[in-house]
């Protein structure tokens, strides 16, 4: 039983400061760590000793997800009397490692297993009617989809009349009535108390490899064959939960701390080779370099071309094809950033000569021009620059087809649920949802979206608020703290990267590098920096994307800024400005 830290009759501040000294000598950790990680509600040994040191160890049981023991038994069956198995996954980075994932697996106990990812925009998502009658041509026995299949109703019943099994991997919302399929392996299923709802479809298929992996040692399947480690995998399984941006704790922090670490070593070429041409050192990669760098590559294949191409290159053993399928990724992420940058660009201008469209609590607008394969990151940056729900849609064909991304406090999947009879098709998460309509029904839903957002949520609601950690001074930036914080990574939702704040601030010296972005040395306001040069206590910090380059301020009353590991100077710190 976890023993609880209990102190009565102490105020909370005088409680806090009794936990984080507990901490501190405990894990031997500056008194800064200790006070963010109770800022992440961790106010136990116990608690700290699981975020600090998470172990595969501490993972669930698989067979505690519902439907799981169906599964690895109809597997085993397809296995052992090498029946046709296909894999049927989705387009974006948490859709191509579970596909490459569970491929990966089976290839090595040498199932007969095949797979396939839709196009974005010629199919959509999820497994359709006309999927199931290419599995009919391909004699496929058995149909594991990841990623996706929580509401293929049609596909299932259609898959049933040709003898078809189907087992269901995925972490959408479903749509009841539930598909019914040989097995359903959803954490979101309202009869599967697993715990694992915040799982990724990457982790949902590392859940069903380590029950399958379990299962076929009762069977005595690994007496002839190494049984294989799966922390191998976790690379995979690292790359599609940052990419989806699911809660980074429990299951899914341990998964992606392992899974860093492998990538680190170097071992899959694919992953190699894209860390080398987005210009990253394995050896000091973290989580922000996945989520920038090689997330944006790996789904730029299924936003402008073909997300197969990214299967066979994380699937691939030869390193001249996994050269040229990287070069490739690089080149369509960069085609990706112009078609983005131009369409924000579009909205901004439209907004600017209509302030009116920003009258309502919802943003939703369409075009003939927009490509809908990155109408889903142009919504992103709108969502962040006016805090709220933004739904962006082509209108080139007839329906219209867009994605919708929304702030934390509105569940844009359950808002969409309210307006089902306007939609053709929808689904997705809280934060993030795709979306089919029919023109001759745009208005309606605009107004509709529009009237339900204003009557169900408050002002409270859509404010952009910034949570500062901690105020410190410049003096407590240190190399010895910004290299402690690296025990917090990797940082996402859930686990955002700590915030600091500084007051009396004064700029030593100041450049501009890039377009728009301000390179400065910092110092506390009191410092005499009247000789030039005088700034060896200074502190680097980087503003990106200054608005205007004129005038720009020597002094600020207050700076919001995250503290970073220089990687250009060793042992040095760095800031990165957030808000003045």
């Amino acid at each position: 039983m976890e023993t609880q830290l209990i102190y009565e009759n102490i105020d909370d501040k005088n409680k806090n400061k009794i936990i984080i000294d507990e901490l501190s000598s405990k894990f031997n950790l500056s008194k800064i760590i200790a006070t963010l990680l109770v800022r992440r509600g961790i106010k136990t040994i116990e608690q700290a000793e699981l975020f600090l040191y998470p172990s595969l160890s501490n993972l669930k049981d698989p067979f505690v997800l519902k439907d799981m023991q169906k599964a690895v038994e109809r597997l085993w069956t397809a296995i052992k009397n090498k029946e046709k198995i296909l894999i049927f996954g989705d387009f974006d980075a948490d859709g191509v490692t579970s596909t490459s994932l569970i491929v990966d697996f089976l290839n090595y106990i040498d199932a007969n297993v095949s797979w396939y990812v839709p196009h974005r925009i010629k199919e959509g998502y999820g497994m359709q009617e006309m999927h199931i009658d290419m599995a009919v041509e391909q004699n496929i026995d058995l149909i594991v989809t990841v990623d996706c299949g929580s509401s293929s109703h049609e596909a299932v019943k259609k898959a049933k009349t040709e003898d078809i099994d189907i087992i269901i991997t995925d972490h959408h919302e479903i749509s009841y009535p539930m598909p019914s399929c040989a097995a359903l392996i959803n954490p979101k299923r309202e009869d599967c108390f697993s715990g694992l709802s915040h799982l990724a479809g990457v982790g949902v298929a590392f859940y069903l490899l380590m029950a399958l992996r379990k299962y076929l040692r009762t069977v005595g399947f690994w007496a002839e064959l190494a049984e294989p480690n799966l922390l191998d995998y976790c690379d995979l399984v690292a790359l599609g939960t940052i990419g989806d941006m699911v809660p980074l704790k429990a299951e899914n922090r341990i998964l992606s701390i392992h899974g860093i670490k492998v990538i680190k070593q170097g071992k899959r070429i694919g992953l190699k080779t894209l860390a080398d041409v987005s210009r990253i050192r394995l050896e000091s990669m973290d989580s922000d370099d996945i989520g920038f760098r090689l997330i944006p590559r790996i789904n730029a294949a299924g936003r402008l071309s073909h997300a197969r191409i990214c299967v066979n290159h994380l699937t691939s053993n030869q390193k001249v094809l996994s050269l040229k399928t990287s070069a490739i990724l690089d080149d369509l992420n960069q085609k990706r950033q112009k078609i983005e940058h131009e369409i924000v660009n579009d909205i901004n201008n439209k907004i600017e000569k209509n302030k009116t469209l920003l009258d309502k609590n919802i943003l939703i607008l369409w075009d003939k021009k927009w490509n809908p394969s990155v109408l889903g990151i142009a919504a992103s940056r709108l969502v962040r620059k006016y805090s709220k729900p933004v739904i962006l849609m082509s209108a080139l064909n007839d329906p219209f087809v867009g994605s919708c991304r929304s702030i934390k406090s509105i569940n844009i999947h359950d808002v969409l649920s309210q307006h089902a009879l306007l939609l053709e098709k929808f689904g997705g998460h809280s934060m993030a949802a795709g979306v089919t309509i029919k023109k001759n029904n745009i208005e309606k839903f605009t107004q509709s979206m529009e009237a339900y957002i204003d009557s169900n949520f408050s002002i409270s609601d859509f404010r952009n608020l910034i949570t500062i950690d901690l105020k410190i001074t410049l003096d407590e930036i240190t190399y010895k703290l910004a290299k402690g914080l690296n025990k917090l990574r990797p940082f996402g939702t859930d686990n955002p990267e700590p915030l600091f704040s500084c007051n009396n601030v004064k700029v030593a010296s100041s450049i501009i590098i890039g377009r728009n972005h301000r390179k400065m040395i910092l110092v506390n306001a009191d410092k005499d920096i009247a000789v030039p040069g005088n700034i060896k206590n200074g502190i680097e910090a980087l503003q990106f994307n200054v608005q205007t380059l004129e005038n720009l301020p020597t002094f600020f009353n207050k700076i919001v800024f995250k503290i970073k590991i220089n990687k250009f100077k060793h042992n040095s710190p760095q800031i990165i400005i957030e808000d003045l």
